[in-house]
C-alpha cells in the first residue's frame, strides 16, 4: 500500500475590482460568490466562504496542494471575469485588478476568519474602507509593503 499525502492548508485570498470600481452590486454578489465557489471546487479546493463588498472579494479556501496559490487566483479571476462578461452584467468589460493578498491560517483561526469574511457588508458599511482594511491585514501579518505596489487606491 502506498502512503497517502495529507494536508490542511487554509488560505484567505483578497483581490479587488479593476480601478477599484464599485461594480459588485448587491443583486449580483451572491451569484458571483457561488460561481467563484464552483471554480474553487473545479480546482479541487474546498470553498469555505466567498464574500466581499462592492469593490473587492474575500475567499477562504482549503487549498489543493497540487495547485499554486498564484495559479488558483489566476483561474478564479479569469473564469469569473469571463462569466461576468458573458452574462453582460455591465456595459463595459469587467476585470479584476492585478495583484492579490494571500494569507495562511491555522485550523484554530478558521471560525474567526469565516465570521470576518461573512460580515463584509456590515464591516464596510460602518467601519472602514477597503484600503484601510487591506493595509491593516498586511500590517497584522507583518508583511512589508511599499504603497506604490499595493492595489491602486483612488481617493
Amino acid at each position: 500500500m502506498k502512503p497517502k499525502t495529507y494536508t490542511q492548508i487554509y488560505i484567505h485570498l483578497i483581490f479587488a475590482v479593476k480601478n477599484r470600481d464599485c461594480l459588485l452590486r448587491k443583486q449580483n454578489r451572491d451569484k458571483l460568490f457561488r460561481y467563484v465557489s464552483g471554480i474553487l471546487g473545479k480546482q479541487k479546493c474546498k470553498s469555505i466562504i466567498v464574500n466581499g463588498y462592492s469593490d473587492h472579494i474575500h475567499i477562504l479556501t482549503g487549498l489543493n496542494p497540487n495547485i499554486s496559490i498564484s495559479d488558483l487566483v489566476r483561474e478564479v479571476k479569469r473564469s469569473s471575469s469571463l462569466h461576468i462578461n458573458s452574462e453582460k452584467w455591465f456595459q463595459s468589460k469587467f476585470s479584476w485588478q492585478d495583484g492579490y493578498g494571500a494569507f495562511s491560517h491555522s485550523r484554530s483561526q478558521i471560525e474567526k476568519v469565516f465570521e470576518y469574511i461573512k460580515n463584509q457588508e456590515l464591516h464596510h458599511g460602518v467601519k472602514q474602507t477597503f484600503k484601510d482594511e487591506y493595509l491593516a491585514i498586511l500590517r497584522k501579518n507583518e508583511i512589508e509593503f511599499e504603497n506604490e505596489y499595493v492595489f491602486n487606491f483612488f481617493s
